[in-house]
């Protein structure tokens, strides 16, 4: 099989180094964004994951000419009917660090009730060039920590605790997270259609 060159519509170093590891062993010649310094990331003004991601696959495709993979993912906090949702990445500000994204969230939680705080985590992964070739959606629920725990991850991980573990996100060894986070869910999908294409004889999109 000869090697597919994709685009990595992200600058997460998190999200890279998942990606990274979920496509190891396809034959496939991945691309960072900073191999382009002329491109612009476009506006997340979508109203749904699906929509957001597609617009950052397609926006980095037509700068690139690379077919690119792009995801939106987010939190969803029942108590809070689903926030932050598509706003995760900019929840308390564009600026916003992501120790402030959770003092922020933790803030909006109300204490000291006692009930369990339930959570999902949402991811949708595109891949696009000037057409939308295939997405993938993962979900993983769980429950929302007192408090930020462990050093590991990014984003709300340190708060997370997903179904079935005492563990957050953060705390997690890398590849037991990688094995049941929404990203890894979304990403075994998009990597068997990656599979079934580059197993054909053309891997032409």
């Amino acid at each position: 099989m000869s090697e597919f060159d994709l685009l990595i519509g992200t600058r997460n170093t998190g999200k890279i180094r998942e990606i990274r590891n979920a496509f190891r062993g396809l034959p496939l010649r991945l691309h960072l964004l900073t191999e382009f310094p002329h491109v612009s990331t476009p506006t997340e003004s979508g109203a749904t994951y699906e929509e957001n991601a597609i617009i950052k696959a397609q926006a980095y495709s037509q700068q690139t000419a690379l077919a690119t993979l792009a995801d939106d993912s987010g939190l969803e906090v029942d108590q809070l009917n689903g926030e932050p949702g598509v706003l995760s990445a900019r929840y308390a500000g564009d600026r916003a660090s992501d120790e402030e994204r959770v003092r922020l969230l933790l803030s909006k939680l109300s204490a000291g009730n006692g009930s369990e705080i339930s959570a999902r985590f949402v991811c949708v992964m595109v891949i696009a060039d000037s057409r939308v070739l295939k997405t993938a959606k993962g979900i993983c629920k769980g429950r929302i920590a007192s408090g930020p725990r462990g050093q590991n991850g990014f984003g709300f991980d340190p708060v997370f605790i997903p179904a079935g573990y005492t563990l957050t996100f953060a705390e997690l060894p890398e590849e037991v997270k990688n094995s049941i986070s929404h990203r890894a869910r979304a990403l075994g999908r998009i990597k068997q259609f990656l599979s079934e294409l580059l197993s054909t004889s053309s891997t032409r999109l």
